[in-house]
């Protein structure tokens, strides 16, 4: 009886880009952009440099789609929520707010936002992809969130050039502290508790008395 065996990368030869950017998303979250090697990418998702190649000209290219993979369509679920939704701006307001922490809380995508934080100064290029696509999508969304509010007669009237960064950083903070001191602390933050005050918070300051 003969035995064949198969060559090294046999097994994963049509592997799809999913597995690669699953694989990428790890790594970069890990090791940062610029320590990140697609040799490691490419072992870590059980191909070969090569084909890696057939999907992404390079490592910018790779971090961009791994962005457009995990963090822009939560944005657009946001975006849709806004335009669809039927209720008060301030029931809009706590859904919104609810259900994107919950979906950034994932460790990797809050990875992500600490790692362009720490490196963006360094690679301009990706900072201005970034920004296009994830904060400028992100704050477009915020003022088409308060001037709901503020036609509907709910919000008082509000600087919209800086209200938006005052309605994220909150969430970025969470972001980046669970991600970075977590494990310092000797009392862990409750997502849920500091959701919950943070809407209290914001709320007073948006709405009409």
């Amino acid at each position: 009886m003969s035995i064949c065996l198969k060559p090294r990368w046999a097994r994963r030869k049509d592997a799809r880009p999913q597995e690669l950017l699953s694989a990428a998303l790890e790594i970069f979250v890990e090791r940062g952009y610029a320590a990140t090697r697609l040799e490691e990418v490419a072992r870590k998702a059980g191909v070969s440099k090569g084909t890696l190649y057939l999907y992404f000209e390079n490592k910018e290219e790779l971090f961009k789609a791994v962005v457009r993979d995990t963090i822009v369509p939560n944005i657009a679920q946001a975006e849709q929520l806004i335009s669809e939704f039927q209720g008060s701006t301030k029931e809009l307001f706590i859904e919104l707010i609810t259900h994107w922490c919950e979906q950034i809380s994932a460790p990797n995508l809050a990875g992500i936002c600490k790692l362009m934080f720490a490196e963006a100064s360094n690679f301009p290029e990706l900072a201005e992809f970034y920004y296009a696509e994830v904060i400028n999508r992100n704050e477009l969304m915020i003022i088409q969130l308060l001037e709901r509010g503020m036609q509907s007669g709910e919000f008082r009237q509000l600087d919209l050039s800086v209200m938006p960064k005052i309605v994220t950083a909150p969430i970025v903070m969470l972001m980046l502290w669970s991600n970075t001191f977590s494990c310092c602390e000797p009392h862990a933050i409750v997502r849920d508790d500091y959701v919950r005050s943070y809407i209290e918070v914001i709320l007073a300051g948006l709405l009409k008395n």
